[in-house]
């Protein structure tokens, strides 16, 4: 059995619509989604009259004229991980001055965009044999679980033992160890053991199981992100690198064994590494560059075939 393993696409149009091709093109059988999909910012497009608009993307203020500018640029937008929303200079002004309308407005382009994502997954793998599977990760509102268990062809496997063919179990979390940013999957590493535990207490069959776990294991150099000051500014221009993984992932995984683990959260941990008879992977992530980071990994029994990381 052939798997496709990707992660951490934080809202990218692009890298949702890679993720759900890469099946027929890797020749996969599973497709595995391990966490973040939703992005982290609205982007106004704001009317400025006379078929004139104005954002700010990247720090940069820009300058559109007419609606086919706009459009080209609501799919630049989307491609980066961002939601754009046309608007006006009034109603820009009621989301600053209004925490509540800004919330709402974020969480209905975040839904929007999430059953947008599970129509275009229905419609490319609907009869092709595909299975997919996705997890939300530490960075994923609760709101967005109902919208993926929807989908006809997209299953939504948060706490879930699947069997991924006859030889191989697979159990799945997208909650992570505490992080600076207070996000909504996130707890204690006890209560994150507590988790897992659970999850591993229904396998039949552990040396022969994967774990999809967010959190990459503490120390693993898979988990290696940069170094932020207390008002989350990366230290010394980025160059110092910190472990940030999860420590009761790590002891996961050096007392029972899998015959794989699969990883994401740190976007700058790309590699692999072997604890023993796991491999462990994190294919890392590129989404606002609009570049899917994957895994293709053969599963034998009782061991893994042959494995690589993509960029594409």
């Amino acid at each position: 059995m052939k798997l496709f393993f990707a992660t951490d696409v934080h809202g990218s149009e692009i890298c949702w619509k890679k993720f759900v091709n890469a099946g027929e093109f890797y020749g996969a059988d599973v497709l595995i989604l391990g966490g973040d999909m939703t992005g982290k910012a609205i982007v106004p497009i704001v009317d400025q009259g006379k078929g004139k608009y104005k954002l700010t993307l990247l720090e940069q203020d820009r300058y559109l004229n007419g609606k086919d500018e706009v459009e080209e640029m609501v799919k630049t937008i989307q491609n980066r991980g961002y939601y754009p929303y046309v608007t006006d200079p009034d109603e820009v002004d009621e989301i600053i001055n209004s925490e509540e309308k800004s919330d709402a407005l974020f969480l209905d382009q975040m839904l929007k965009t999430i059953t947008r994502w599970m129509e275009y997954a229905d419609g490319k793998l609907s009869g092709k044999g595909i299975r997919c599977y996705v997890c939300p990760g530490n960075d994923d509102v609760f709101e967005i679980d109902e919208v993926i268990q929807q989908s006809k062809t997209v299953e939504h496997i948060e706490g879930t033992l699947i069997q991924l063919d006859e030889h191989h179990e697979m159990v799945s979390t997208g909650w992570s160890n505490f992080t600076p940013w207070n996000t909504p999957r996130e707890e204690s590493e006890e209560k994150l053991s507590t988790r897992i535990e659970l999850l591993v207490n229904q396998i039949k069959d552990v040396p022969n199981s994967v774990f999809n776990l967010h959190a990459p294991p503490f120390g693993s150099g898979l988990d290696e992100a940069p170094e932020l000051t207390k008002d989350l500014r990366p230290t010394h221009a980025g160059r110092s690198l910190i472990p940030v993984g999860s420590k009761a992932v790590l002891s996961a995984i050096e007392k029972y064994q899998p015959l794989l683990g699969l990883f994401g959260h740190v976007q700058e941990g790309k590699g692999t590494r072997k604890y023993k008879k796991t491999l462990c992977v994190n294919p890392g992530s590129m989404y606002e560059q609009g570049i899917l980071h994957g895994a293709v990994i053969e599963l034998k029994p009782k061991k893994v075939g042959t494995y690589i990381l993509t960029t594409g």
